[in-house]
C-alpha cells in the first residue's frame, strides 16, 4: 500500500518517525537502543546518512536527516531491517529479559500480518517522512524532538535526556555525531 508521504529528494531535511509495531516499549533498555546507535553511526560513516536531529524513545524514534550519498529511502530499510534482525535476536538471547515472550509474540504476530515480512516485524511499515521546506517547520519538529522527553515526564531539561541530540545543542558531546542546523 502507498502512502502519501515519500522522500523525494536527499539533500532536503526530512522529518521522520518510525515507531514499534503496537507501540512496545523495546527501548527501554540501553541494549536496543545502543543497536540504533551503532545503525546510525555505520550509515553516517558509509552510506551517507546525515543526522541534524534525534530522539530515540521507549517505543518510537524521530529524526530529521538528509543524505549526499545514497537515497533515504534505502537507508532507511536497511536501518530498519539490520535493526529489527538484530534487536529479535538479541530479545531472544537475553535470559533477564522479562518481558521476551510477549514482545516476540506481539512481533510474530504483526509480521505474519504484513506481506513484506517473514514471521516477524518490529516496526512498523512506514517512516512518514516530512519535508522540512520553511525556518518554521524546522524549528517546530527541531523543538519537537528535543521536548519529547521532557513532555514524556521522563526529564526537566531537553539535554538531561541522553538519548536525544539535544545534549549537541547545549554543547554536551552526545551520543551520534550531528550536522547541526544553521
Amino acid at each position: 500500500m502507498s502512502r502519501n508521504y515519500k522522500f523525494f529528494d536527499n539533500t532536503e531535511l526530512y522529518f521522520v518517525t518510525y515507531t514499534v509495531v503496537s507501540w512496545v516499549d523495546v527501548f527501554t533498555r540501553d541494549e536496543y537502543r545502543n543497536v540504533l546507535l551503532d545503525s546510525w553511526n555505520y550509515c553516517i560513516k558509509n552510506k551517507g546518512l546525515k543526522i541534524y536531529s534525534w530522539c530515540i524513545m521507549t517505543n518510537h524514534v524521530h529524526m530529521i536527516i538528509s543524505s549526499d550519498k545514497n537515497d533515504l529511502s534505502n537507508i532507511m530499510r536497511d536501518m530498519k531491517s539490520f535493526t529489527s534482525t538484530t534487536i529479535k535476536k538479541m530479545i531472544i538471547d537475553n535470559p533477564r529479559e522479562s518481558r521476551k515472550k510477549w514482545m516476540l509474540k506481539i512481533m510474530k504476530d504483526a509480521g505474519l500480518k504484513n506481506k513484506n515480512n517473514n514471521e516477524f516485524q518490529l516496526w512498523q511499515q512506514h517512516n512518514h517522512p516530512i519535508i522540512l521546506d520553511s525556518n518554521f517547520m524546522l524549528e517546530q519538529k527541531l523543538d519537537y524532538i528535543h521536548n519529547n522527553p521532557v513532555k514524556a515526564g521522563f526529564v526537566d531539561e531537553p539535554e538531561s535526556y541522553l538519548y536525544s541530540s539535544a545534549r549537541d545543542y547545549a554543547g554536551i558531546k552526545g551520543l551520534v555525531d550531528v550536522v547541526f542546523i544553521e
